[in-house]
């Protein structure tokens, strides 16, 4: 009997869908199995990453044991060990020396820093906090008069600042922070926490600054850990967004999705001229000049009344310090005298060492920083002179004979246009 083709070619279609349908399902199993095993990897790196970075839990049980053995207190002691107000929530560590985490004390929010293993001194290459002594908490040591306190702290700042004519009032502010209960007494484990945290940069520059309006409020401390007043927004300027997300978005998308979430432009203008007040309280200001060594975007914030406030205040250090330092690095080009992300000097190839003048002063870094970030929205009446004077400021040497001058020419010209352009506002 003949065959019947209709149900041969049937049959044969059959097998090609079924074929084909097998095809589709092996690639989608594959794709898939692909797709859990890359989502795998990532994320038990980013899980290692962050164990790696974030040990606060560390952190915190080396300082309550050196408290309840007696060798430090402070004012955040007793509700950071003992009554458990004061908790660590969000890592923000970058760097593990160095925890950095949003902190809950009662009612108020905070943002906690603790330092983790040995310090070290200044270091170009490994770009550490510059620290000159472990936090080992044995100075002063047991017998040590309050006086004498007093001169060890004396002499410190002078070594970190020079010799200011008023470091007498800074050593007075530090022993007032020193007696954290307010007893009228300074006990020995005061001591040794005040002691270490007056080796860091930061603690150092929130002193200094305690009285302007540019610098979180120290909240308290125990031994080298310490709580400072949060920063609502932050960074600068852009979005924070999920590492998941950071990992796929274009660079220049990323550079407009910035522009893109920043506050209205008189707003954008109080919080430069905060930036650029900030620069004149650390130029030559009342305990010495500073040198921002980190002027990215990330360093600052703002708060609600969008008042400028340093976020990251590690790489803002003595001018007196770092010449000390610098002088000693060896190198063969320019770039081996960098600090931080912005302290460049050069190389003396005669003695392969580091000269101490920085190329550009703060003024032209902070320009540089808020340049795009002013300019974008800016007034038409105003644009076109403000461009001209940021472009002269970027333009500003650390090394010419007028520097100083010119410096506060353009400081005081950049003020006064976006004061002039915002004073009549409700935004200012």
């Amino acid at each position: 009997m003949a065959r019947d083709p209709f149900s041969w070619g049937f049959f044969r279609k059959l097998l090609y869908i079924q074929a084909r349908f097998s095809y589709l399902h092996m690639k989608y199993l594959f794709f898939s199995w692909l797709a859990v095993f890359v989502g795998s990897w990532i994320v038990y790196v980013e899980y290692s990453s962050y164990t790696e970075l974030c040990r606060g839990h560390e952190c915190k049980n080396s300082i309550c044991d050196k408290y309840r053995r007696g060798l430090i207190d402070g004012s955040a002691c007793s509700s950071l060990c003992e009554k458990s107000t004061l908790y660590l929530g969000k890592c923000f560590t970058t760097k593990p020396i160095s925890q950095v985490y949003t902190g809950i004390w009662g009612d108020l929010e905070g943002v906690i820093k603790c330092q983790m293993g040995e310090a070290h001194r200044y270091d170009l290459e490994n770009q550490v906090e510059p620290r000159k002594e472990a936090a080992g908490f044995n100075k002063p040591s047991k017998g040590t008069s309050v006086e004498k306190f007093r001169e060890m702290i004396l002499h410190h700042l002078k070594s970190k600042v020079g010799d200011q004519a008023n470091l007498a009032d800074l050593a007075a502010q530090v022993l007032s922070i020193t007696d954290a209960n307010k007893d009228g007494h300074i006990s020995l484990p005061e001591a040794h926490s005040t002691w270490a945290l007056l080796q860091l940069n930061e603690f150092l520059l929130v002193l200094v600054l305690q009285d302007r309006e540019h610098t979180p409020k120290l909240l308290g401390f125990c031994g080298d850990l310490y709580v400072m007043e949060k920063v609502p927004y932050s960074p600068l300027y852009g979005i924070s967004l999920p590492w998941i997300l950071e990992a796929w978005i274009p660079a220049g998308l990323r550079h407009s999705m910035d522009q893109w979430f920043t506050p209205s432009w008189p707003f954008k203008a109080k919080i430069s001229i905060g930036l650029l007040e900030l620069v004149e309280d650390v130029f030559h200001g009342t305990f010495g000049s500073f040198l921002m060594c980190d002027m990215s975007a990330n360093s600052f914030g703002y708060n609600d009344r969008h008042d400028l406030k340093v976020m990251d205040a590690r790489y803002i250090v003595p001018e007196a310090v770092f010449q000390e330092d610098i002088r000693q690095q060896r190198c063969d080009v320019d770039q081996d005298c960098l600090y931080g992300a912005d302290c460049l000097t050069s190389c003396d190839l005669t003695k392969h060492r580091c000269t101490t003048e920085v190329t550009r002063p703060n003024l032209a870094k902070a320009c540089e920083t808020i340049k795009n970030y002013i300019l974008r929205g800016a007034p038409a009446d105003v644009r076109e002179e403000l461009e001209k004077q940021l472009y002269a400021c970027i333009a500003l040497k650390g090394s010419t004979e007028q520097m100083e001058i010119e410096h506060s020419l353009i400081l005081n010209n950049l003020k006064t246009l976006l004061w002039k352009r915002i004073s009549h506002t409700k935004d200012s």
